[in-house]
């Protein structure tokens, strides 16, 4: 059975940075499609980042490009979403999932559908 356990979030200052942590058990995160996704109040989930395929491709969202970095340790089995310049409309529950399946395209790992293992999530809460 996958258990994923998030960490890291908190209260932060607009313009500052958090980072989550996901840690995993009963998969290796190095063959398994890893994302990160967020759901802020009265909104529907949405992707924000995923990390896939031996090689470690990334892939963000276009909302989070350039201030969200997303990063595994295989040596930990632990997968990580560093967030800079973090704005009030990052306000969110942030979840970590997992897919055991393999797609080539990014696409697919954007799709919360894809995803079969889920933490109980970790909220962002970011003050202006």
């Amino acid at each position: 059975q996958v258990q994923l356990v998030e960490s890291g979030g908190g209260l932060v200052q607009a313009g500052g940075s958090l980072r989550l942590s996901c840690a995993a058990s009963g998969r290796t995160v190095s063959n398994t499609g890893m994302a990160w996704f967020r759901q802020a109040p009265g909104k529907e989930r949405e992707f924000v980042a995923a990390i896939y395929h031996s090689g470690g491709t990334t892939y963000h969202a276009d909302s989070v490009k350039g201030r969200f970095t997303i990063s595994r340790d295989n040596a930990k089995n632990t997968v990580s979403l560093q967030m800079n310049s973090l704005k009030p409309e990052d306000t969110a529950v942030y979840y970590c999932a997992a897919s055991p399946r393999t797609y080539y395209s990014a696409y697919y790992y954007s799709r919360s559908d894809k995803y079969d293992y889920w933490g109980q999530g970790t909220q962002v809460t970011v003050s202006s």
